[in-house]
């Protein structure tokens, strides 16, 4: 029986989730509700929208998820919550939560990064695993690569310059016609094409670089469908959805892998909700081999947004003494700077 209990909670874009977690390791409990439905017939997530539904499920989630890890609010020997970033909405309804049942029930309350609760996500697939190594986070607002040298202690040792990974995946979905979500959507019809068909750009940028850049990957897609359209010839949208997947994998890949040999770890990770794609985490899984490199990734329900994370990152701060006062914020931009 674990000796820490931590109730998660988190709100920062479309789920509204809460969990219980053990030690850091042990998921007792996760509840998601998903808000897909409500703004699929708006082609994407509607922040106010966003805001309301997280004020009508938040309570829901919390007692769902005591009652699913059959234990009282008593035990829980801390509440971490995402502060950013986000949206800041639907964050603001986390927080303004998470500090509500701090206050009443005497409960310490801890804050956590974003970025840094999909990283962790990787120690509650894997109990066994251990820093340091690389993580590439890669979700639809973000595309990091962080190194964790220890629990807490972590570099950021590149990032998107422009567009992050999962949003081309999502602007190309959607001139490809493809419904919301469209990272999914776009992941099924590439399934049926060739990632050799087009020539697509890769975006290494200037030698040794671990930054990104997808804005150019997106220019390119929309100017071949253009340039298709006014010859009078149809896109074979497979071989585009495809070859526009092979052109962000192969990136992704292997500037993570140039980031762990710079930073001399045996090591990588994949987190966020771009980690479970399939062809991304079939090729990662290949070439890492190739590397002898040691990879790791969470399961697909741990890839999304989820409470289960913010607890895990959350038990490791409570470990460390780090406590939020009744004045935390929550922050739409919120850069990620080392704990030490």
């Amino acid at each position: 029986m674990p000796d820490t209990w931590v109730l998660g909670i988190e709100t920062s874009c479309d789920e509204t989730s809460a969990a219980v977690v053990g030690d850091g390791r042990v998921i007792a409990s996760s509840v998601i509700s998903s808000q897909i439905a409500v703004h699929r017939r708006f082609g994407g997530v509607v922040p106010e929208v966003a805001s309301r539904q997280h004020l009508d499920r938040i309570t829901f989630v919390v007692d769902e998820a005591l009652k699913e890890a059959g234990l009282g609010f008593s035990s829980i020997s801390c509440l971490a919550v995402t502060v950013g970033p986000g949206l800041i909405g639907a964050l603001l309804v986390g927080v303004a939560a998470a500090k509500a049942y701090s206050y009443a029930l005497k409960i310490p309350l801890v804050p956590v990064h974003h970025l840094e609760a999909h990283l962790y996500a990787n120690f509650l697939a894997h109990p066994e695993l251990e820093p340091p190594f690389v993580c590439l986070v890669v979700s639809g607002g973000h595309t990091s690569l962080i190194l964790l040298q220890d629990h807490l202690k972590y570099r950021l040792l590149g990032a998107t310059r422009d567009d992050a990974a999962g949003e081309a995946f999502d602007k190309i979905a959607r001139v490809l016609g493809l419904p919301y979500p469209g990272g999914p959507a776009l992941e099924e019809l590439a399934a049926g094409g060739d990632p050799c068909a087009i020539p697509f750009p890769r975006a290494w940028l200037e030698e040794g670089s671990t930054d990104f850049s997808f804005s150019g990957l997106k220019t390119a897609v929309m100017n071949y469908l253009n340039r298709l359209r006014e010859e009078g010839t149809s896109p074979y949208l497979p071989d585009v959805a495809a070859s526009f997947q092979a052109a962000i994998v192969d990136v992704l890949v292997e500037k993570t892998l140039l980031a762990a040999k710079k930073a001399g770890v045996g090591k990588v990770a994949l987190a966020g909700g771009v980690a479970s794609n399939s062809t991304l985490r079939r090729h990662f899984e290949k070439r890492a081999a190739e590397e002898g490199l040691d990879f790791y990734f969470p399961e697909k329900r741990l890839c999304t947004d989820n409470a289960a994370m913010v607890a895990c990152a959350g038990y490791y701060h409570y470990l460390a003494g780090h406590r939020a006062s009744l004045a935390q914020e929550a922050f739409a931009h919120y850069p990620l700077v080392p704990c030490e």
